[in-house]
């Protein structure tokens, strides 16, 4: 019998070791960022998470704690942070929503946690003497769209709402840097980007023709902060104190008084101050930096599952309300007196009535 006991001592000893296993926090919280971001240490702009980066609010938040946190920056935007998810190179990732829908349909375990950079404008860019003055007369151009962001959309959007569709232009898949060197080349006609493009405007090497800013806000692209399945289960505490910190960093990106501070810190990134004061322009900062999960944002998310299927982009059709999870920002709203902060939206992208909280 001794044997026995023995052996029933050590499983339970093993078991509990593993459990404890398990709870210990990580060493280590990676943060994959799907851009390649710019400046020393690399840092992004137009999302509150870049001043939580610039800053190091979240290396302190963990110091004590000693955990590290680790910052990786994806020149290969999107896609290349869903191959890092699906690897378990990264714990968290920020990432727009066509990326992240299409790796949720390609059965990546991710919860959307909050959102960090909403309303996004998408641009139309040209060589400075080119002929090309609307999006019309994009057809039989050749024109440069990164395919796979949540900037692909939208173009196609924005085309159709022209009466175009994709195969009515020469589409070239190129990613931002690509893009820039092309277009001021002249290897492209025309381009689709974003704030990036507003410094090679300003260097009299392009023009824009086309911006969705001012018009309908289903015609913007989003943003979220999103956490792997397996790390939340295993860490809910570090989860919390992640979106803590990021919170903090929304409301901070989200008061007037600090417009042109944020601007400067965004700057960092290689993207100077005139580019966000033109991307930003006649925009509150809320309105752009909440991380609520509201109806808008939701329905865009569902949109965007709607249009993927529709252009074979994903092959199946993945849920959205049972995605995010808002549990974490909700503490985090009532931890710092903000949940009346921030006005939700309808699904229409205007402001509710009532008090902002944060949905679903």
């Amino acid at each position: 019998m001794k044997p026995v006991r023995h052996l029933l001592r050590w499983t339970a000893l093993l078991a509990t070791a593993l459990a404890a296993s398990a709870q210990a926090a990580p060493d280590t919280i990676r943060i994959g960022v799907a851009t390649a971001g710019g400046g020393d240490p690399v840092t992004w702009g137009g999302s509150p998470g870049g001043v939580a980066r610039a800053n190091n609010w979240l290396e302190e938040e963990f110091k004590a704690s000693g955990i590290k946190v680790e910052w990786l920056f994806f020149k290969g935007a999107g896609p290349a942070v869903n191959e890092a998810l699906s690897n378990k190179q990264i714990d968290f990732a920020y990432q727009g929503d066509l990326p992240s829908i299409v790796g949720r349909s390609n059965g990546l375990k991710t919860k959307v946690l909050l959102v960090s950079g909403a309303r996004n404008n998408l641009y139309l860019v040209t060589p400075t003497p080119s002929n090309i003055q609307s999006i019309k007369d994009l057809k039989g151009r050749t024109v440069s769209i990164f395919r796979g962001t949540n900037g692909h959309l939208v173009a196609i959007n924005v085309l159709a709402a022209e009466g175009l569709a994709e195969r009515d232009i020469k589409g070239v898949n190129l990613d931002t840097g690509s893009a820039q060197a092309a277009l001021v080349s002249n290897g492209v006609d025309a381009a689709f980007g974003g704030y990036e493009w507003f410094k090679v405007r300003d260097q009299g090497l392009a023009k824009v023709v086309y911006s969705t800013q001012g018009r309908d806000p289903a015609l913007t692209r989003q943003a979220a902060l999103l956490v792997r399945s397996e790390f939340e289960q295993a860490n809910p505490a570090e989860v919390q104190r992640v979106v803590d910190v990021f919170v903090r960093a929304a409301h901070w990106s989200s008061e007037e008084k600090n417009r042109d501070e944020l601007f400067r810190i965004w700057a960092r990134s290689g993207t100077p101050v005139a580019s966000w004061t033109a991307e930003f322009d006649k925009q509150p900062l809320a309105q752009r930096n909440s991380p609520l999960a509201d109806d808008f944002i939701v329905a865009r998310y569902k949109a965007v599952v709607g249009d993927a299927l529709k252009l074979k982009l994903i092959r199946r059709e993945v849920t959205v309300d049972d995605w995010f999870d808002t549990r974490y920002l909700k503490a985090a709203l009532k931890k710092q007196g903000l949940e009346g902060y921030w006005t939700a939206s309808d699904a229409k992208g205007q402001p509710k009535g009532g008090p902002a909280v944060a949905s679903r």
